[in-house]
């Protein structure tokens, strides 16, 4: 697969809706996480990303102008040990809750599939990364609706042991805006990352579009030491 640039890759697409970028930086010192999410709706754009834990929480802007908590209120990102779980929804506590009792990623997510939200049927998305003894592997998945049938689930995996030093993987939810909104396709898309978390969360931020962007976590983890750092961007302040 062709490595593009992430800067194009979200310019060229309006609606991307939430989406989850893994990689290594090019000096091969650091692990790299992502997270944005968009909305179209009142609803939607009404949230800001807030720390909690090791991790990080959507929480509503305006509590008053909160019509319907139950697909945008979640905790994005969740440490278990070595581990680092981000996804779209509230599938994060499926897989920390069901990994802390010794289950695995997949065994997890097969209790899951897409957001009940019709006519769309969000996929979820979902990442883990493991760092242990100076080595680090990351995996992907998507749960999916057939092609906009709600009667079948299509779940995909993607692993990635010993990722090569400056390149990621991004998934997201959506191929484009439309109605209904068409679900992403194919594996996840192999991109350029950054040594600068400053600088790649400035790029992802300002490549996003205007008018939908709502939030962004970007997290750097050394993966010879442990050490985290983490930025967080709300468009409201």
């Amino acid at each position: 697969m062709k490595m593009i640039s992430l800067k194009e890759e979200l310019q060229g697409n309006a609606y991307p809706g939430r989406g989850i970028v893994l990689g290594k930086t090019p000096d091969g010192k650091s692990a790299v996480a992502a997270y944005f999410i968009m909305g179209r709706s009142e609803n939607s754009r009404n949230r800001i990303f807030v720390e909690e834990g090791q991790g990080i929480r959507t929480q509503a802007f305006d509590p008053s102008k909160l019509s319907d908590p139950s697909l945008i209120i979640y905790a994005p990102v969740r440490v278990l040990g070595n581990k680092t779980i981000v996804t779209n929804g509230d599938q994060t506590d499926t897989i920390y809750e069901m990994m802390d009792r010794q289950q695995t990623f997949e065994q997890a997510l097969r209790t899951r599939e897409f957001e009940p939200d019709g006519p769309n049927y969000t996929p979820r998305i979902s990442g883990i990364m493991h760092i242990d003894g100076g080595q680090y592997n990351y995996a992907m998945s998507i749960l999916k609706s057939s092609d906009g049938n709600p009667e079948a689930c299509s779940r995909y995996t993607f692993s990635y042991t010993n990722p090569l030093a400056g390149e990621g993987h991004f998934i997201h939810t959506y191929m484009g805006d439309g109605n209904p909104l068409p679900s992403f396709e194919g594996e996840p898309k192999r991109v350029e990352m950054m040594n600068d978390m400053d600088a790649f969360t400035e790029m992802l931020w300002n490549s996003l579009n205007e008018d939908n962007k709502v939030s962004l976590f970007v997290r750097y983890i050394d993966i010879a030491t442990g050490e985290v750092s983490s930025k967080i961007i709300n468009k409201n302040q």
